[in-house]
């Protein structure tokens, strides 16, 4: 069952005050970014976020479960965004130790760079 827009958007609502808030449709599923850094991955209306050292502890606590977000994929947490109080604190770890992504060269400048060398 794909991830509908209006749960994206439910999901983002949960999360607004975390930052500049985004999301971006791939592979029919979605990406959320917080301050340009993809940290929720939402796949058949369940958050995920990667099953990091720095957030164990408190997604034990809390009782996340572990699932697998699509075939080939590691373990990922699952987050429950219900609780926002426990998003904010996931989302505030994550977004320090999540690099900006480096932007992805056109084919046509790559396509440049290769005559060019």
């Amino acid at each position: 069952m794909a991830t509908t827009k209006e749960f994206i958007e439910y999901i983002c609502d949960q999360i607004k005050t975390c930052g500049s808030i985004r999301y971006r449709k791939m592979f029919g599923e979605y990406m959320v970014y917080v301050n340009d850094k993809p940290l929720l991955l939402v796949c058949d209306s369940t958050v995920y976020v990667k099953n990091l050292d720095c957030i164990r502890e408190k997604m034990n606590e809390a009782g996340a479960e572990l699932g697998i977000p699509y075939e080939g994929a590691k373990e990922h947490f699952i987050l429950d965004t219900d609780n926002v109080s426990l998003c904010q604190e996931i989302i505030a770890i994550l977004e320090k130790v999540t690099p900006v992504p480096k932007p992805r060269k056109k084919k046509a400048d790559k396509q440049k760079t290769d005559k060019q060398g």
